[in-house]
């Protein structure tokens, strides 16, 4: 009996994978559980085990191929003499076509690594060819060439994929590492006014600022991640915003695929939720809302537009928080207590009764204060 041996998925969302290492040929013997190849994404490497013992027949990859999953890699057989079904007119989709014919021969590249190099208008021949190369190596090399070449957004009427980032600062680095950790979007580049054109940061590089969107639109960029935090001062941030909708950009929703977000939470756009952090059943969420690191907003909680929960924070449920209001880290908020508009929640507070618009809590205490027992003013 011959067994028909798949390529897995091992990345929900990469269906693709680079054969690294292909321990097998054609017509040779293995044992079950025997190591057939090892198999590599952007962000995990796996070895596909032999299922049962046979001969290896109808071998399809080679080592330095992208395969998807569900595709054949090989049959094992009882018998060497064994006949495979006839192949399919292509076993490659055909997309992939011009990104291989790209790759000079010996250059052994992920998918993603080869995507980004392309994009990058990188000389492919001038790679290593004496290791395996990922996207990040391609982004140290970029980083360390910055000088001799310059990254161009696309030229294309529209681009659905492409994605610039407004922000430069540490906040712009989360979103980036976000936005890489989604598999989705390709940051084209980086918007900040107070960054020179040219730098690059984790290897995307800066192309302007506000000034750079009305040709960034014309050339087929639509959407646009605000990376400015706004906790000095929220209005940068809220200006951001309106700079973006008045060219014409689209600011989507992002949520880190560690973070839990409940099917019946209701995300507004432009609003980023960040690893480890939760939104809970019904939770409504305004537009620009930043749910940080390892927050969590539990049931029923309204956010208004802008509200920033920064990391560690706790909304316990049926929590409101008014629009362009802060609270800070680990910062702990009771049930049904309300957060006025523009109000700030210092760090690590506690707050058991409501705040007003544009209150202040300071970082520590209890609100509201509790009275100083009169055995200790004695």
């Amino acid at each position: 009996m011959s067994k028909a041996i798949l390529i897995p998925l091992l990345n929900p969302n990469e269906t693709e994978a680079l054969i690294a290492g292909l321990h097998i040929q054609e017509g040779q013997q293995v044992a079950a559980g025997e190591i057939l190849c090892t198999l590599e994404t952007t962000k995990s490497t796996a070895d596909l085990p032999a299922e049962q013992d046979g001969y290896v027949i109808g071998l399809r990859f080679a080592e330095g191929d992208t395969a998807s999953a569900g595709e054949l890699l090989c049959y094992l057989a009882e018998s060497a003499e064994w006949q495979p079904p006839a192949a399919p007119a292509t076993t490659t989709p055909t997309q992939d076509a011009p990104l291989q014919a790209a790759a000079p021969p010996g250059l052994r590249i992920t998918r993603p690594a080869l995507e980004m190099a392309q994009q990058a208008g990188l000389d492919l021949a001038s790679l290593p060819q004496d290791r395996l190369l990922t996207e990040s190596f391609v982004r140290d090399w970029i980083a360390q060439n910055s000088g001799a070449m310059a990254l161009q957004p696309p030229t294309s009427a529209f681009d659905a994929s492409a994605v610039v980032v407004y922000g430069g600062g540490g906040h712009g680095k989360a979103v980036i590492d976000l936005l890489r950790a989604l598999g989705v979007y390709r940051v084209i580049g980086i918007l900040d006014d107070g960054i020179e054109i040219g730098e690059t940061i984790m290897g995307v590089p800066v192309l302007g600022g506000a000034e750079a969107l009305p040709e960034l639109f014309a050339q087929g960029v639509r959407l646009a991640i605000n990376a400015v935090g706004g906790i000095g001062n929220i209005a940068i941030r809220i200006k951001v915003f309106e700079n973006l909708a008045a060219t014409g950009f689209v600011c989507p929703a992002i949520i880190h695929p560690s973070a839990v977000v409940e099917p019946s939470a209701v995300l507004a756009p432009g609003v980023q939720v960040f690893a480890q952090a939760y939104v809970g059943s019904e939770a409504q969420l305004g537009f620009g809302c930043i749910v940080n690191t390892g927050a969590i907003v539990s049931h029923d909680c309204r956010l208004g537009d802008y509200a920033n929960i920064s990391p560690g924070a706790i909304l316990a449920g049926e929590v409101q928080v008014g629009a362009a209001a802060l609270v800070g880290m680990s910062a702990t908020i009771n049930l049904r207590v309300s957060i006025g508009n523009y109000a700030r929640i210092g760090n690590s507070a506690t707050v058991i009764r409501d705040v007003p618009e544009k209150g202040v809590v300071r970082a520590g205490q209890t609100h509201p204060s509790r009275p100083t027992p009169a055995s200790s003013q004695e």
